[in-house]
């Protein structure tokens, strides 16, 4: 009983830390759909592929949300068409490589600014790596859920840009907002269902509205996408509080021994807490004392990419191959890294 009542504290803790931000992250997300022409900010991105992913990364200055906020986000930019590169660059980096967590870790880390700059060099360093390898997927769709997959233009057998992907009819979908603007009528209509040249109509109609009306439209976004995203981050809050409560921190601690196991510890302890990047440099710091420079990054670096609950959330955007692809060049690109610094400068 002791142990459901510690599971059920850290879940409504858990969640009421990451609600705010995934609020956030939903009002950027309806203010780019309404109030901004997201294929500007697309088709300003470079065509180099590489470049994009970097781009995609230094995105997140502009965005200050952690990982529960940055999927709403990451959604529209790519139904918008943005290239895979930027759209994983963004998606990974941006929990990090912003101004609230820059100044959270050197409050945090202060006497120790060293970790500062290393925590955004190597997310930098590492999301941009990923966002390039991805970039060989010339069309993302095949790795969206099958609704986000739909809204998506992209290039057909013939060649012609603007066919979309052939998917089955899925009502009962989870996604429907950030597929969708509001009619006239008021009632949604989605892109999923309109051809390229309907949709993009339909987008600069909403951008030429007067501010009320698009202020309006844009909460209807807010409520609409809320409903979806906010299921899956009460499912992946849930299993992260219960897996946390069934590992206790001295099974972990007792492994952070060695520059392997404590990386490797680090991560895993990452993964599992599920705290928002915002906040976790203050956590990180009560082992700052018993673990190396290179563990505690790797739980600075890792966490943010990947967690319990923000894996849930990423599935509601990609399917879990790409989800498992992306996880393991995360994990192993901070596992190498981390342990370098471990190794040759602590």
């Amino acid at each position: 009983m002791n142990q459901f009542n510690n599971a059920l504290t850290l879940f409504f803790s858990l969640l009421v830390e990451a609600l705010p931000f995934l609020i956030l992250g939903v009002l950027f997300s309806s203010a780019l759909l309404l109030f901004v022409d997201e294929r500007r900010l697309v088709a300003a991105m470079p065509r180099n592929p590489f470049l994009a992913a970097l781009a995609g990364s230094l995105i997140g200055c502009f965005f200050p949300v952690c990982e529960c906020g940055n999927v709403p986000v990451a959604r529209r930019l790519i139904v918008q068409g943005a290239p895979s590169a930027m759209a994983i660059g963004f998606l990974l980096a941006a929990p990090t490589v912003n101004p609230i967590v820059f100044w959270a870790t050197w409050t945090a880390f202060r006497d120790q600014p060293e970790i500062v700059f290393l925590r955004i060099g190597l997310t930098l360093l590492i999301t941009t790596t990923i966002g390039w390898v991805f970039s060989a997927q010339k069309d993302i769709r095949p790795l969206l859920q099958t609704v986000v997959a739909r809204a998506v233009p992209g290039r057909s057998a013939s060649g012609k840009r603007g066919d979309r992907l052939a998917t089955p009819t899925d009502e009962n979908a989870l996604l429907h907002s950030g597929t969708f603007i509001l009619g006239q009528s008021g009632q949604p209509l989605r892109l999923d269902t309109m051809s390229l040249e309907m949709s993009q109509a339909a987008a600069i109609a909403a951008t030429d509205r007067p501010f009320l009306q698009r202020l309006r439209l844009m909460l209807d976004n807010v409520v609409q996408e809320l409903r979806e995203l906010g299921g899956v981050l009460i499912i992946g809050t849930a299993i992260a509080a219960t897996v946390q409560t069934a590992f206790p921190r001295e099974v972990i601690l007792s492994l952070g021994q060695s520059p392997v196991t404590s990386v490797v510890a680090m991560m895993v302890l990452a993964c599992v807490v599920s705290i928002c990047s915002t906040v976790d440099a203050f956590f990180a710091l009560s082992f700052a004392s018993s673990f190396t420079s290179g563990a505690l990054l790797a739980f600075l670096v890792f966490g943010p990419m990947f967690d319990l609950k923000n894996i849930a959330l990423l599935a509601s955007v990609f399917r879990p191959r790409p989800i498992i692809y992306l996880f393991s060049l995360a994990a192993l690109l901070t596992f190498f890294f981390t342990l370098l610094i471990n190794l040759y400068f602590s």
